[in-house]
């Protein structure tokens, strides 16, 4: 019912609580205002040096693919995988203030052996760079190799031992390429300056639907009748930084999209997904040597596949005559266009840059005595399935070991009453500008929790970033998520517990504002 006029001052609350709110907006922007202004002048500012190269990591073929359950062999590469190298440092005089080496790969993740290699062959080539500086990153697309044989990842394959790359082969190659590449941004960083901005793309959907009796399916059909909502929230958010030399030549970009690289991940063909399409399109524009960084944001519960109004969607791609593929390259460069167009003028060549690096604790996720019984049943079945015939591995093998990883997490929780883990977090401020990383398949909502609580003007969320590997590719569900169930929020998809994600949020905003001491 709406309020009645007081009548003794013959004011609507109404008009007073709205009024209150437009005052308190105002001051809020007045004094995001002020402070945006302060940000690179309060803190220590130095002159921005910027370097860039690319490698190609296209594994030798034919070779095991990995991230989906049944051993999927590429004899076939539809386009390269590349590692592209963002070297930055800011430099007061002759003095280095700090540096930051961003790596983003074309992979579904980056075991730490993997990271370790590159920073210990950088260091042998260049011991005076502080190799914690770099980090890599991966796009998350699931037509890469298979990169690891160990217990570092949760799926693991029968790799058959002849007439197929093997595992160790790319581990080699890898490190090889991106450390060349590495070395090669670093020795080649001049003088330049950079520019931040926001714009929007439908590119990620919540791919978790909900039902009647509570449970919560990934990219479940949802025209059915017990079917009731979207879990979480969407993120059409694209953050993009542009980097240009002295001369005024745009020469790097790293576009932040919350969405993995999954459009094309049930081919069995080597594919970077639409973050080819992407550099090639952008490449046409501003040369063969434009340097695109392609980032997954927060996206555990993310993906590029509509969950409803499907007939509209394939409608509209086709009257414009392109593939899916095509279609999500297309809607990120107007993204980056209409953001590039906006800020092109706003450069700035004197920022601060700070890059710190933290390995954060969190709590696991317990496994329950009737989910380590389940698991062992599953465990069982495939085991037998696989005893009975050694050619089911290929189909078998994968969820097996999925499986028996809840298994031996259960047996270890008996000498480990609280079991945690380290995951290493890096933070980035670049001008007003914040960049934090993430190991894990990260919810969204956990990258909207970081963007809110943080100080910086803008703040860029990097999933699936190399650390400690004790996460793997591991999503990391929401309290809501685990509740509901399903692949991505049971207990073989997650490693860490709601509250360890919220461990991870409060310790990374933590270090992100420790950058800004001077906004309030």
């Amino acid at each position: 019912m709406k309020p009645q006029l007081d009548k003794k001052q013959n004011i609507n609350p109404w008009d007073i609580t709205r009024g209150r709110k437009i005052s308190l907006l105002k001051k809020l922007v007045v004094s995001m205002i002020l402070a945006t202004t302060s940000f690179t002048t309060n803190a220590q500012t130095g002159n921005l040096y910027i370097g860039t190269a690319s490698a190609d990591i296209t594994p030798k073929l034919p070779v095991a693919l990995m991230g989906q359950f049944e051993l999927r062999i590429a004899d076939k590469a539809e386009t390269p995988l590349v590692a592209n190298v963002l070297a930055l440092e800011s430099r007061s005089g002759n003095n280095s203030l700090d540096a930051a080496i961003i790596v983003s790969c074309d992979l579904i993740g980056i075991p730490p052996r993997f990271l370790t290699g590159v920073r210990d062959e950088v260091h042998k080539q260049v011991p005076e760079l502080d190799v914690s500086k770099i980090f890599l990153n991966a796009t998350h697309t699931h037509t890469g190799p298979v990169m690891d044989d160990d217990t570092t990842f949760s799926f693991r394959y029968p790799i058959p031992k002849k007439g197929v790359s093997q595992v160790e082969e790319f581990n080699i190659l890898f490190v090889q390429r991106v450390t060349a590449a590495v070395v090669k941004a670093w020795k080649s960083r001049r003088e330049g300056s950079m520019s931040w901005g926001l714009s929007h793309a439908a590119i990620a959907y919540n791919r978790r639907a909900v039902f009647a009796d509570g449970s919560a399916r990934m990219l479940a059909p949802t025209g059915v009748p017990e079917f009731r909502n979207i879990e979480g929230i969407e993120d059409h958010d694209v953050n993009i930084l542009f980097f240009w030399d002295k001369q005024g030549k745009l020469i790097a970009t790293t576009i932040d999209v919350p969405c993995p690289s999954q459009e094309v991940g049930q081919t069995s063909t080597i594919n970077a997904d639409y973050w080819h399409p992407v550099r090639e399109k952008l490449k046409q524009r501003f040369g063969s040597d434009f340097c695109v960084l392609g980032w997954c944001g927060a996206a555990g519960d993310q993906g590029p596949t509509p969950m409803y109004r499907l007939a509209a969607e394939e409608r509209m791609i086709r009257l414009r005559q392109l593939s899916h593929l095509e279609e999500i390259a297309r809607r990120i460069v107007v993204a980056f266009d209409e953001a590039y167009e906006t800020v092109k003028k706003d450069r700035y060549s004197n920022v601060t840059l700070i890059h710190k690096m933290d390995s954060v604790t969190l709590p696991m996720q317990l496994v329950t005595k009737d989910e380590y019984l389940a698991a062992k049943a599953e465990r069982d079945k495939y085991l037998a399935q696989i005893a009975a015939d050694p050619k089911a591995a290929h189909d078998f093998f994968a969820p097996m070991t999925w499986q028996k990883d809840v298994v031996d997490r259960y047996v270890f929780q008996q000498t480990e009453a609280n079991p945690t883990i380290k995951s290493e977090v890096h933070v980035i401020r670049i001008g007003d500008v914040a960049i934090c990383s993430s190991e894990f398949e990260l919810f969204t909502d956990y990258g909207i929790r970081i963007q809110a609580r943080s100080r910086a003007l803008q703040t860029f969320v990097v999933q699936l970033a190399a650390g400690s590997g004790a996460a793997g590719p591991s999503y990391l569900a929401t309290g809501k998520a685990i509740k509901g169930g399903g692949y991505s929020g049971i207990i073989q998809s997650n490693l860490v517990s709601p509250e360890g994600g919220q461990t991870l949020v409060n310790r990374t905003v933590e270090l992100i504002n420790s950058m800004w001491p001077e906004v309030k």
